[in-house]
């Protein structure tokens, strides 16, 4: 799809995730090598995936494998006489209150994903059976329904040919009326109820069970006390999604290479080029043009969105939340948040503006999707009389709030010299599902200008960086993705200032740890071509190269410097 792309004129990002051959050409056979439409159907693959919380699937592990086992999803051996393959869904197995949408949703992508290794299946589609015979109300579930069919007509890579659902009941007449309002009006008349002697007639009866009027093999496997290992699917893994690693990921943009300065090159450096040299150094910076286009954040749904409108996501690093189910809004997918690459980890980082009220909710679904464990936030609610960011979590400890379908509890707090650290509980009520965040307030920077001192902001990065590696330890013991975790979430007011400073030292801090140089100016230009405009200001530039020689006495790199250089105050967001 990376080469489609760019065939088709898409401009693919830096940190573009990346799909194998296989993978690309099972998407452009799904849409009959429309790129674009292939792009779109991929992206809802993957946005379909994020939003039921679907990142692995091992079929060995528990409900997945009761869900499989229990047969109530499978695909048929035999095929129809136009050679689509045949899925079936045997309702009266379903039992909604044993299970999960995930659970199920995983055996049914799981199943999927296997039966359209076939080159045939790829090209001749996919019938989908629900077969209603024997079941009663208790079995049915409506969501769940949905969900499947919004799977199937528009989110994976296989051509839906048409939908039998099997001795449907009488009460079954309503739904049936709105479901078929979820499948595109050309589909909509291949969707059909039939009786079970009637589906013979569609299907040869040697592609079919029994049961279903066939002469075929029954499709419930065979029980044994000994279970044998299931395989696993070789695209079982969402391991191309954001935060993710693994096969499609890319390196990161900041990496060990040759180059930079060693500590004490640094100090020379700056006092060689003095203050004024450093200031010149960062307006070349600055004068360079964005890389990449705007255009998404332009969009007059979106510019509400915006809490400055001079400050905007580049289109091929933005986060895209999962779309809501509102066709009246097509710019559900948008918040004004960018992913940001660390030091040898690709989406290190969620660097977003102070949310306003209008997008509360929508911050905290990129938190649920991202599963992000760490928001770091540098900024105050109000400085100098200013509002700079919006009140989005509960501020006093035991108090709950609610923002769209997500409750956040602010369990309690802990006060630092510096810092503030909340401990929330963030409850999705779509799912019933509970996660723990950790929400960091720093207080000490200054209204004007930049600290004197970085000391307060080593402890700080040093404070989040064991957090998030606590967090992941204890919330995800199982995680298969990138070794940092799911992304952190960095957050000033505009996302560009204090939040591109703290990436800038965590990215420079750790290349001087792994292979003991930095390249301050590199990582910075690099930086702005995932968040543009990122460090704001000339100060903050250079608040970054004395809070690396400041880390590096610290750590006994360097003696102490003496700088006679004062600060300048200058106003920084």
């Amino acid at each position: 799809l990376a080469s489609c792309r760019l065939s088709a004129g898409v401009e693919q990002s830096q940190n573009a995730a990346l799909v194998s051959q296989i993978t690309a050409v099972k998407f452009l056979m799904a849409r009959k090598f429309d790129v674009p439409r292939a792009i779109d159907l991929f992206q809802a693959y993957k946005n379909t995936r994020i939003k039921e919380g679907i990142y692995n699937i091992n079929p060995n592990e528990e409900p997945l494998r009761n869900e499989l086992l229990s047969g109530k999803f499978t695909v048929l051996p035999g095929r129809d006489a136009k050679g689509a393959a045949l899925a079936l869904f045997t309702a009266r197995l379903h039992r909604p209150d044993d299970t999960t949408h995930k659970a199920v949703l995983q055996a049914i992508i799981y199943q999927l994903d296997k039966a359209i290794e076939s080159i045939q299946t790829q090209r001749d589609g996919l019938i989908f059976i629900y077969d209603m015979t024997n079941s009663t109300y208790g079995n049915f579930d409506y969501e769940l329904c949905v969900k499947i069919l919004n799977l199937l007509k528009g989110a994976f890579p296989a051509r839906l040919k048409c939908v039998f659902i099997v001795s449907s009941p009488l009460w079954f007449r309503a739904p049936f009326a709105v479901l078929r309002l979820f499948v595109r009006e050309k589909l909509r008349e291949r969707v059909c109820t039939v009786k079970a002697h009637e589906l013979a007639s569609h299907i040869p009866v040697s592609s079919l069970p029994e049961h279903l009027g066939g002469d075929g093999v029954p499709p419930l496997p065979q029980k044994s006390s000994r279970q044998t290992p299931l395989s696993r699917s070789p695209v079982q893994d969402m391991n191309w999604l954001p935060g993710m690693g693994g096969e499609a990921s890319v390196t990161s943009i900041h990496v060990a290479e040759p180059g930079g300065m060693t500590v004490q090159e640094l100090v020379q450096h700056i006092k060689r080029k003095k203050k004024k040299g450093i200031y010149q150094e960062y307006e070349e910076i600055r004068k360079e043009p964005p890389a990449g286009t705007f255009d998404y954040s332009k969009k007059p749904a979106n510019q509400i969105k915006n809490r400055y409108s001079d400050v905007l996501c580049l289109d091929e690093s933005r986060v895209r939340l999962c779309p809501l189910n509102d066709e009246d809004d097509e710019t559900s997918d948008y918040i004004n948040a960018s992913f940001m690459d660390g030091y040898k980890m690709t989406n290190a980082y969620i660097a977003t503006q102070g949310p306003l009220p209008k997008t509360f909710a929508d911050f905290w679904r990129m938190v649920w999707e991202q599963m992000v464990l760490i928001i770091v936030m540098t900024t105050r609610v109000v400085e100098r009389g200013r509002v700079k960011c919006g009140q989005y979590w509960p501020l006093e400890a035991g108090r709950t709030e609610e923002y769209g379908f997500f409750l956040v509890r602010n369990v309690h707090i802990e006060m630092f010299q510096d810092f503030k650290l909340s401990h929330l509980e963030l409850y999705n009520s779509q799912t019933g599902e509970c996660r723990e965040v950790s929400h960091y307030l720093y207080v000490s920077w200054p209204d004007f200008g930049v600290p004197k001192s970085a000391s307060a902001m080593l402890d700080f990065r040093a404070q989040v960086k064991q957090r998030q590696e606590l967090a992941l330890r204890t919330l995800y013991p199982d995680w298969t993705g990138p070794p940092g975790g799911p992304p952190i979430v960095v957050h000033c007011s505009a996302g560009i200032g204090r939040t591109g400073t703290f990436c800038t030292l965590d990215i420079c801090l750790s290349r001087l740890e792994d292979i003991g140089t930095v390249d301050v100016k590199q990582t910075v230009r690099r930086m702005r071509t995932q968040r543009a405009f990122s460090i704001q200001t000339w100060d903050q530039y250079y608040f970054c190269y004395k809070a690396v020689i400041e880390y590096a006495q610290q750590m006994g790199r360097l003696q102490p410097v003496e700088w006679s250089d004062t600060e300048l105050e200058t106003d920084s967001e």
